[in-house]
């Protein structure tokens, strides 16, 4: 069975070239053309990934985005900005988008964003599938655990609530406990790009990382910046 695209934007002739180019690449294509319509279609329709336009009629992207994660709908999302907006991207990511991407952009790396992501939630969901007692295994550091099959963490036994790709970065940094992690090996690694990507996603993710596990996020004990290098996640010590 194919995987289902959500694509909400507003642009006719956008929703028409990524239409056609996601189906060309043997993907099935739902769309809607505002906020409202678009928040409803994820929640009715059951998309594997959602590419959401952040300036829309009758509610933007980032409130469509808020929405969804408040009620834990964690499909991935695909943001499009209309502009190199600094803010408006961070404030997406921040709130849960788990990719973003600047008007123009070729059709040929919309189809190539959408495969890294979905190949990256199909392994884990592969994995998921062909685990019989899952709670056996998971990696463990300090107060902090994950289960890779159940995709799940906890601190301190409680569930955190995460986006695929905090999940996915964070199983990395435990998989690779101790090893320092370069940004561009983390931006390969998680969110598979065979070209060259922004390292800001890293860096909001980890700090939104560090928000779910940290004390003190300025003075993090888990997940450590190494200065010029990039981030490590080590076993806290004891005070």
């Amino acid at each position: 069975m194919s995987k289902k695209i959500l694509v909400v934007d507003d642009e006719e002739s956008i929703v028409t070239l990524i239409q056609y180019n996601l189906e060309q690449s043997g993907y099935t294509v739902i769309t809607a053309n505002d906020g409202e319509e678009g928040r409803d279609k994820a929640i009715q329709e059951s998309p594997d990934l959602m590419i959401l336009d952040l300036m829309l009629p009758k509610m933007d992207g980032i409130e469509v985005c808020k929405q969804l994660r408040q009620q834990k709908l964690m499909l991935p999302i695909l943001m499009l900005t209309a502009k190199d907006d600094e803010f408006d991207k961070v404030l997406g990511l921040e709130l849960g988008a788990d990719d973003y991407m600047t008007k123009p952009f070729s059709p040929r790396e919309v189809v190539a964003r959408v495969k890294a992501i979905l190949r990256r939630s199909q392994t884990v969901s592969d994995q998921v599938e062909q685990t019989q007692d899952s709670h056996k295994d998971y990696k463990e550091v300090g107060e902090l655990k994950v289960y890779p099959e159940q995709y799940e963490a906890y601190f301190q036994e409680r569930l955190l609530e995460l986006t695929p790709k905090e999940f996915e970065l964070l199983l990395y940094l435990t998989e690779n406990k101790g090893r320092v992690l370069t940004r561009d090996q983390l931006l390969s690694a998680v969110w598979n790009y065979d070209f060259a990507g922004d390292t800001r996603i890293v860096d909001v993710h980890i700090s939104h990382l560090r928000e779910k596990i940290e004390a003190n996020t300025k003075k993090p004990t888990y997940i450590k910046t190494i200065r010029g290098l990039g981030y490590k996640l080590e076993e806290p010590k004891s005070s």
